[in-house]
């Protein structure tokens, strides 16, 4: 078949009737000023489905993950830094390719060519000039999903692009696609149809002039994935670069699917193609003769799992027998593809690779784990707990102090716990933090309120119990039987892959599961009852096997008329609202003994409720968020009821802050302000500080990539994301409003109760900046309506008034001799104010953390001296107060708990109070030792510059010799640890842990006072 030029061309941005991400649309944005969101892990990476390198530089590789963007390595994968963060409008990466007569020309086209059912659409085509630290987008935003970039040997200005297309709806932007002007303007070289996309493309070694391209016919519905048809899928030849294109036949499949391409260099005429066909018809073919003519290699079905998930194919570019396939497994062929063996990779489930062609032993791979990186050929692999692109489905917390965070990670074997704080030291670092909480990668895994060692854990529908102490997971599942390779209109029980489980606020004993129904369970799953009828839309005509017409998969992704969210009133026990995955919400208000169908009106037919949110505050009020991009539609659906459902308002018209072409996944409602609602889209995050009305973005540091989840935690605010793991911005108050008082210069934010731990933020020597641990202390926010022409002075007083720290935003004496000659007066409180970088006097929000200590004594550097870092304060209530000048503007009071393990190992208010008082005694006395003896060494300096010395001035010189001898410890291996290291060890040992300190150290601090008593006496 041939194809004109002048047919292929279309529009670039014709669109169908249905509506695509409107990414150019702007947003209003908060400025989060110092306010920043931490990630928390965990560090083991995602699915990464395109991969890249650089031919002269073998330490250098580049990844694309499927929800986390792109990401590079300088050295051999050891450690992975992101480069699109800020750039990109989407994490979705389809392929990544170097120019490799220049390597800084960077092209990476978006969405990814896997196409799950939660795939996450691109938003076209990127180009860099710097490799990769800067980008420039470059246009075919409405192409969905981009399977391969190629760019001209010789030319970095001529691109093409194999375009899929959208995968839940018909669009035209999808064809092989070519610029002359690196991305400036695109013609559509070649178009089938608009369900029918191409998802490969390859230069002929040695003529660019000549491309392969693979046909696509692939529409992805909630309910099926439809791969391949008999007409419009194929392979493609152009010999005049890209005018005009032949379709090949001659020995191919007449009925195919997905299609993967591969040529090499050793033989360059020679391309393999690896087909999803029906029945023996699939497998791998090649030709010898550049396309005219094919056989079948191999119809080995090792090669052809879930084709529209994998399915790829690579030649070693020095040996054409040498043939890769990513899949299931990772397979070899060194015959030319006749026979076959897999080669372990860190991570199963593998789909891209880039082999170096200057020595075949080095490449990278690519597999839903992470990227991984072999200088062996495949015999040892560099790790993946490197790469923070986790794709978690929810966020659930628990009440260990401090708390951690559950989900189930997609691609993982289990469902995972991370903490938000470092819990205890390890030698592995914040890898060993990652805990296995049973269940599987869907998820949720839901800890006991009562009982953090207790999980209830789900995996694609089957209901266990976890018991981290032992290590065992008992399974309860509902119905007990195996959903896989069912239609499930035969099912019993339709359990979505994604099955919500949920703890009642008000009885811990009471938990929810949901298929169709409602099940509930007060046994711990031992027993269930079912308490609704079938609260979805059940339409028959999706109840299917899904896949078709060539592969079907069957792995309860696609089951569809399930119940995927429920939540129990905290305000109302048995007021309990659900929502399907075809679009129903019901609510019961008596436990589940009658339902009543209250759906929104006006809100279009089958989409997925993908959360419900009960007010904290008004039973009568409650949220739904609705995804419905899976069916073409990108509008964002955030609904309101005020009448228990009688009566809805839409949130979300698209025009109020949250635009079209940001689908809504989830809202939660402040447990602490009425009102103010929290809501995750499919790129990004924002606000509303009255009742949805109008939304703002709070993106802040947050990366671009889908919010699948919020939850709001003793004061924090909790994310789970698909793509980049979980994020916490610590203290929300500061997000929350108040009405500012009039003559006010600025506002500080009331502080939620914070806890007082002991925890190092480093938790190894780590080349990666994740997870983000702060240095431990009290978070105090304030913002500015105005810069000050004056210091900002923050003070921090206990309950009783007394002036514990004082801190300023530009130095004063402080750091001055002055200062370094001062000494705090322990009888009438005076302490000095320190200078602090961290606080500003800059208009906009602030953080300022307050290490929780007093300060520190005297140091022979007057930047040091009287700062931060001396003996921890009492739990308890502190006042914190904000002057410009004289003038206060504002305080606000925080309470310090004792860490509650402290408490629950014995250690009382009274230890640590003696422990407070001991401790300060002993740093004051250390500072006058210090001082003292700094003034010793100073005055024995500047007697040995006097040239000569005689009577007096020689006596004294040997006295303070014979005096630092016996104080200082000399330098060198081991040496004798004299009186000053005595008293900095008595410190140490004193104030190190939450204690009582032990007796022998009340002792040694008075034997210390009277040897130094002797020691002054002397001199």
């Amino acid at each position: 078949m041939k194809l004109s030029t002048s047919l292929a061309r279309y529009g670039l941005i014709a669109l169908s009737c249905l509506s695509f991400p409107a990414f150019s649309q702007s947003t209003d944005t908060i400025d989060l000023g110092d306010l920043r969101y931490r990630e928390v892990g965990p560090s083991r990476g995602g699915r990464v489905t395109a991969v890249a390198g650089v031919n002269d530089q073998p330490n250098v590789f580049y990844m694309g993950a499927t929800g986390g963007g792109v990401w590079k390595t300088t050295d051999y994968g050891i450690s992975w830094n992101n480069i699109s963060d800020g750039y990109f409008g989407s994490p979705s990466i389809g392929d990544i390719t170097v120019w490799q007569a220049n390597p800084q020309v960077l092209y990476v086209g978006t969405g990814s060519d896997g196409l799950r059912s939660n795939v996450i659409s691109g938003d076209g085509m990127y180009r860099s000039r710097n490799g990769g630290k800067t980008w420039d987008h470059i246009g075919l935003e409405s192409s969905g999903h981009i399977g391969a970039v190629l760019v001209h040997p010789a030319d970095s200005n001529t691109v093409y692009v194999a375009a899929i297309g959208q995968a839940y709806a018909p669009n035209s932007e999808r064809g092989v696609f070519r610029s002359r002007d690196g991305g400036e303007s695109w013609e559509k070289v070649l178009f089938i149809s608009e369900e029918t996309g191409f998802v490969d493309l390859e230069f002929h070694p040695e003529n660019p002039d000549v491309i392969y391209a693979a046909a696509w016919h692939a529409v992805r519905k909630p309910w099926t994935i439809i791969s391949g048809d008999e007409q419009e899928n194929g392979i493609y030849k152009s010999t005049d670069g890209g005018n005009t294109w032949n379709k090949m036949v001659e020995g191919l499949p007449s009925f195919a699917g997905k299609i993967d391409l591969a040529v090499s260099p050793a033989e360059p005429d020679l391309v393999m193609a690896l087909i999803e066909a029906q029945g023996d018809e699939g497998g791998l073919y090649r030709s010898d003769d550049q396309g005219q003519q094919w056989d079948q290699v191999t119809d080995n079905p090792r090669l052809l799992v879930r084709p529209f998930y994998f399915l790829n194919l690579d030649l070693d570019p020095t040996n054409a027998d040498v043939v890769y396939v990513n899949t299931l497994r990772f397979m070899k062929s060194e015959d030319g593809g006749k026979e076959w063996r897999s080669l372990g990779t860190p991570h199963g489930d593998n789909h891209a690779m880039w082999i170096n062609p200057n020595n075949p032993d080095i490449f990278v791979q690519g597999n839903d784990g992470g990227a991984n990186v072999t200088l062996n050929g495949g015999a040892s692999w560099s790790h993946q707990f490197n790469q923070p692109t986790a794709e978690l489905y929810q966020v659930e917390v628990d009440n260990q102090h401090p708390y951690w965070l559950y989900a189930g990670q997609q691609d993982n074997y289990t469902a995972i716990a991370v903490p938000s704080l470092p819990p205890y030291s390890t030698q592995a670092g914040s890898p060993a933090y990652i805990q296995d909480v049973g269940g599987c990668e869907t998820g949720p895994a839901v800890p006991s309120p009562v009982n953090p060692n207790i999980v209830y854990a789900n995996c694609k529908g089957r209901f266990s119990v976890y018991n981290k102490a032992t290590g065992q997971e008992q399974r309860y599942d509902v119905g007990a039987a195996f959903m896989y390779g069912h239609n499930p209109k035969d099912l019993k029980f339709r359990f979505q892959r994604v099955s919500p489980i949920h703890v009642s606020p008000h009885n811990p004993e009471v938990i929810y599961h949901t298929s169709q129904y409602v099940h509930q369970t007060t046994d711990g799953g031992k027993t269930w009852n079912i308490i609704s009828p079938d609260l979805t839309a059940f339409e028959p005509s999706k109840q299917v096997r899904s896949g078709g017409p060539i592969t079907e998969d069957i792995t309860g992704e696609e089951f569809y008329s399930t119940i995927y969210a429920i939540r129990e009133s905290k305000v109302a026990e048995g007021l309990i609202w659900v929502g399907a995955n075809d679009g129903p919400v019901h609510v019961t208000r008596n436990g589940g003994e009658t339902w009543t169908n209250v759906t929104p009106e006006g809100l279009p037919e089958g989409g997925r409720v993908d959360a419900v949110e009960p007010s904290p505050h008004d039973p009568a009020k409650a949220y739904v968020a609705v995804l419905r991009y899976q069916l073409g539609d990108w509008m964002p659906y955030i609904y309101r009821t005020n009448d228990y459902g009688q009566s809805w308002t839409l949130l979300t018209p698209g025009d109020n802050g949250i635009a079209n072409g940001y689908p809504t996944r989830v809202v939660r409602e402040d447990p602490d302000q009425a009102g103010l609602l929290y809501a995750g889209t499919e790129y990004g995050l924002f606000i509303s500080y009255n009742d949805g009305e109008t939304w703002q973005s709070i993106q802040g540091n947050l990366p671009i990539t889908p919010i699948s989840d919020i939850n709001l935690h003793r004061g924090d605010l909790i994310l789970s994301t698909m793509g980049r793991g979980f994020w916490i911005l610590d203290q929300r108050s500061a997000l929350q409003q108040f009405a500012a008082e009039a003559g006010k210069k600025g506002v500080l934010y009331p502080g939620n109760t914070q806890y007082r731990y002991r925890y190092s933020p480093y938790t190894s020597r780590q080349i990666t900046s994740y997870p983000s641990y702060p240095s431990p202390g009290m978070l105090i926010d304030y913002e500015l309506f105005e810069d000050l022409d004056q210091p900002l002075e923050l003070d921090i007083y206990d309950a009783e008034g007394n002036l514990v720290r004082a801190f300023m935003s530009e130095p004063d004496t402080a750091g001055t001799e002055e200062a370094h000659n001062w000494q705090p007066d322990m009888m009438t409180g005076e302490i000095a104010r320190a200078p602090s970088g961290r606080l500003s006097a800059e208009a906009g929000k602030h953080r300022f953390r307050w290490d929780t200590r007093h300060a520190s004594g005297w140091d022979d550097n007057p930047q040091y001296a009287y700062t931060g870092g001396g003996p921890s304060v009492l739990p308890g209530k502190y006042t914190v107060a904000i002057r410009v000048g004289k003038d206060e503007f504002y305080r606000t009071e925080f309470t310090l708990e004792i860490d509650p393990r402290v408490a629950d190992a014995g250690v009382t208010m009274e230890d640590l109070k003696k422990q407070e008082e001991l401790a300060l005694k002993v740093q004051q006395f250390m500072s006058v030792v210090d001082k003292q003896i700094y003034n010793w060494q100073e005055e024995a300096d500047a007697l040995k510059e006097k040239s000569r010395l005689r009577g007096r001035d020689a006596a004294r010189l040997a006295t303070l010799e014979k005096v630092l001898e016996s104080t200082v410890t000399a330098e060198g291996a081991y040496p004798e640890r004299k009186f000053q290291d005595q008293v900095s060890y008595l410190y140490y040992i004193v104030a190190s842990a939450d204690q009582v300190p032990g007796k022998d150290a009340f002792d040694r601090y008075a034997e210390l006072k009277a040897e130094w008593a002797k020691i002054m006496e002397g001199m």
